[in-house]
């Protein structure tokens, strides 16, 4: 087994500086690093127990199927600072049925991005009897 010292989800969009705008601006992330210079510029994220690195340049959006998932103390506080800060909400929160509430948003490029709030019942916070 290869031993893990750190990770991050690399993200090469289309505009760096648009993708800059939208992770540190309008999503508030907190930056972690800085490298290089120019538009093309590395920024690390943090993003609780991970990274993500905009970086580089890309001709072609990100795979359809990355997606990130960000969990939030509270999806109704979150939804209403990410709509006043203009992120484009694909769906507000909602309680799903496995008992997350989840909300969707998308990055200029259209990645996917699900920001979750685990209720105090759930099992992922929750476990009878220990």
């Amino acid at each position: 087994m290869v031993h893990v010292l750190s990770s991050r989800t690399l993200l090469r969009p289309t505009d760096p500086e648009r993708s800059r705008a939208f992770y540190g601006g309008a999503l508030g992330l907190h930056i972690y690093r800085e490298f290089g210079t120019g538009p093309e510029r590395g920024t690390v994220y943090f993003l609780g127990g991970g990274f993500l690195e905009v970086s580089g340049r890309s001709d072609e959006p990100p795979s359809p199927g990355l997606q990130l998932w960000l969990q939030v103390p509270d999806a109704a506080a979150a939804h209403a600072e990410l709509a006043a800060a203009g992120v484009r909400v694909v769906r507000p929160p909602v309680r799903e049925p496995w008992g997350l509430v989840e909300m969707w948003l998308e990055d200029p490029d259209g990645v996917r991005i699900c920001v979750v709030q685990v209720p105090e019942d759930h099992p992922l916070r929750y476990r009878p009897g220990i």
